[in-house]
């Protein structure tokens, strides 16, 4: 008897407490509390088109002038591909807030923002075997090292005016 007593008063418990964080998650009182709400936030982080483009295209200077990926090895140019990826995310959150063109116009570059997007999900660098500039799809560096340079000309070539 004392079992059955105990468990419905755990289930009350553990009731009272899934029906009060329901209650507080949907709580309107962070509307007057000052802080932005998420969408304010999101659109407070979306850079410019001109801005993004500017720092994805550093990045790649950047990659070129530092002398780019040198080494054969896996996992040696893992760095210098995520340096490359985290401004041409940037730059496709920036393009699908620009409404002077349609998303026509971005195609292309989208196209080739989502070739870096699937070399990046292979999840780490698998290097550049030897031979590797012969075979083609040889290694994720080519999706995206060699789509974030195609992107740069992309860029160079369609100015928004």
């Amino acid at each position: 008897m004392g079992r059955h007593t105990w468990g419905k008063t755990v289930g009350a418990l553990v009731l009272a407490a899934t029906v009060a964080a329901a209650s507080g998650c949907s709580s309107s009182d962070d509307e007057g509390s000052g802080k932005p709400s998420a969408t304010a936030a999101a659109k407070a982080k979306t850079v410019t088109v001109e801005a993004a483009t500017t720092k994805f295209q550093d990045a790649v200077t950047a990659f070129d002038t530092d002398g780019g990926c040198l080494e054969q090895e896996p996992g040696t140019c893992w760095d210098q591909m995520m340096a490359l990826m985290t401004p041409a995310r940037d730059l496709r959150q920036a393009m699908n807030a620009e409404k002077s063109v349609g998303a026509d116009f971005w195609t292309e570059a989208y196209t080739l923002i989502d070739t870096m997007e699937t070399g990046i999900a292979v999840g780490e660098d698998q290097g550049a075997p030897a031979g590797a500039a012969t075979l083609p799809e040889a290694t994720n560096r080519d999706d995206v090292l060699g789509s974030a340079h195609k992107l740069s000309d992309w860029l160079d070539q369609h100015p928004l005016a």
